[in-house]
């Protein structure tokens, strides 16, 4: 193979950005800046949600990978996908936006060996739905999380009771059996309903 994989580096923001001759001309966290100041853009929101998940389950000291075939590993080896939904928007609004989540089945990419698996299926183990409830424009503050809920449904009862669906409510995920947890509780309640057979500890070690 002659272009293996990249494996992303870790960076922490004050690496250089230079010109021809080497010298600075800006850093990266002035970039980061530049580039990801609006998270209350739809993109931005989103990968901070997946962040907020990342920060919940211990996972947030790794690298974002784009278009994976699910969003985050926890350190128990349980996949997770992570959806996001705000009422508000960046752009000019008449009204509030209609909650609309995708769960709609994908041929999943695998990042490190760019391939996608030949049958539809839902990737993860389970998702998380996060949703900035927030709704008066002049507080909202995603970075805020407690103007974020939480909710959990494993793949498998999202797979029985949705089939092929596309797009679901909440309203209709929560008939599925999705259910609302505190953020603090994120990671516990995980790997309560993806593994029901292990004991979590305090420090969300497990054993059989």
């Amino acid at each position: 193979m002659n272009y293996p994989p990249i494996e992303p580096k870790r960076l922490n923001g004050t690496e250089p950005i230079t010109d021809e001759q080497g010298n600075p001309v800006s850093d990266l966290n002035s970039f980061w800046s530049w580039a990801y100041s609006n998270v209350m853009d739809n993109a931005q929101r989103g990968a901070l949600a997946e962040y907020l998940v990342a920060c919940a389950l211990g996972v947030n000291d790794n690298v974002r990978v784009n278009w994976d075939k699910y969003d985050l590993l926890s350190p128990e080896g349980i996949s997770v996908e992570v959806k996001s939904f705000g009422y508000l928007q960046s752009w000019e609004q008449e009204h509030l936006s209609t909650l609309s989540f995708g769960i709609q089945p994908t041929y999943g990419w695998d990042s490190a060996s760019n391939t996608y698996a030949t049958q539809l299926s839902r990737q993860a183990d389970i998702y998380v739905f996060c949703i900035h409830k927030h709704t008066p424009q002049g507080t909202a503050n995603p970075l805020d999380i407690a103007q974020w809920d939480f909710y959990l449904l494993p793949t498998t009862i999202l797979n029985e009771k949705a089939g092929e669906q596309k797009r679901a409510s909440l309203s209709s995920l929560i008939k599925m059996g999705a259910e609302k947890c505190d953020y603090q509780n994120l990671h516990k309640r995980i790997i309560e309903l993806i593994r029901p057979g292990y004991s979590v500890s305090d420090n969300f070690k497990t054993t059989e």
